[in-house]
């Protein structure tokens, strides 16, 4: 991974240099990572257009950094970025370009305050524009979480049954994650039992199972910092005729937003094309969010697919297709994919079915 790394800091370096900066100080943790390696809670990377890119961070992660990000000159100081700027200057960058989404007001005016001679300049987001194509070995990251996440649920099912709460399911499926091999959890799991089906992201509570119940999980493996992410629906007892014809109206939406997702689609051309069959079929107000997004380091990044997004899939670019449907005081329905957008068509990482299971 760590020629890969430096790929991505060359590529960043050029981009820093198309933007008029002599270097790029890189603050988030998340993109700290991706470009380096270290997980941290105090750490930042300078990457500059001409000289050797440094990584500082303080002595409670030197050991890691050196094992992780051994081809990158260590800076050790409790003050990362201040640090940073100081060598910058140093070195005779003239402009320092930064994160603005991730650097706050009060710490801008910190390290200004240093008068070093240096102007500061916001780019936006260079890292992030990176880190939506993912390189192989991401995209291996990303199929073992989803495999694990298959698994996790593939052993929760017989324990789908009238008289267990939500928040019971939500504890054994995490586990059952962590005994497939996760590292952690993608993010924290939903269960969504009856009527409580009707809140997207509804946290699961004492609410029993019962008998003609609709129950929706949505969950995630975390394998490497790499995030899964899958929703599927479930019957207990046998579903009314109105559930039945709500299930199928999501699978087929689901299915022609995944069919969809190729190199070339817009994004918003994706999300349409779960959306119109919803709403043809009377229940566009029901829909409440998005088609999906990306999914890597972190469980929600870019690519987001919706109604007013712009840009269009390219190569390598892992998605989510999750349309849903939900009534008040009814439940609702959601299915959700990981999946890659390839050219020769999309590669799903969820592979759990998505026939209704009437457990």
């Amino acid at each position: 991974m760590s020629e890969r790394r430096r790929e991505r800091r060359s590529a960043l370096a050029a981009a820093v240099g198309a933007a008029g900066a002599d270097a790029l100080l890189v603050t988030r943790p998340v993109n700290v990572r991706y470009l380096t390696g270290l997980h941290s809670s105090n750490a930042a990377v300078l990457v500059r257009v001409d000289g050797p890119d440094l990584l500082s961070t303080d002595g409670r992660y030197a050991g890691t950094a050196e094992q992780v990000a051994s081809d990158l000159e260590l800076v050790i100081d409790r003050d990362t970025a201040g640090a940073l700027v100081g060598l910058a200057a140093d070195a005779g960058a003239g402009t320092l370009g930064f994160e603005p989404h991730d650097l706050t007001v009060e710490r801008h005016a910190e390290l200004a305050a240093l008068d070093r001679g240096i102007a500061f300049k916001p780019l936006g987001h260079p890292v992030e524009e990176l880190r939506v194509v993912k390189d192989e070995d991401e995209i291996a990251l990303l199929r073992r979480a989803c495999e694990i996440t298959d698994e996790a649920f593939a052993a929760l099912l017989p324990s789908v049954r009238p008289g267990i709460t939500e928040r019971a399911l939500a504890i054994r499926l995490d586990r059952h994650m962590i005994d497939h091999g996760a590292d952690g959890l993608a993010f924290d799991t939903i269960v969504a039992s009856g009527p409580n089906g009707a809140i997207p992201h509804h946290s699961p509570g004492a609410r029993e199972l019962a008998a003609g119940d609709l129950v929706t999980f949505d969950f995630g493996a975390l394998v490497g910092g790499y995030h899964a992410d899958m929703t599927r629906t479930v019957a207990v007892g046998e579903p009314a005729a109105w559930q039945r014809d709500l299930y199928e109206l999501v699978r087929r939406a689901q299915q022609a937003a995944v069919d969809a997702a190729v190199p070339g689609a817009e994004y918003r051309a994706v999300d349409a094309a779960a959306r119109d069959l919803i709403a043809e079929a009377g229940f566009g107000d029901d829909f409440t969010h998005g088609l999906g997004h990306g999914v890597g380091l972190e469980i929600h990044e870019a690519p987001l697919m919706s109604t007013r997004a712009t840009g269009k899939l390219v190569d390598r670019v892992p998605i989510t297709a999750e349309p849903g449907v939900y009534l008040a005081g009814r439940g609702g329905v959601r299915i959700e994919d990981t999946l890659v957008a390839r050219t020769g068509g999309p590669e799903l990482l969820t592979k759990t079915t998505k026939d209704l299971l009437v457990l």
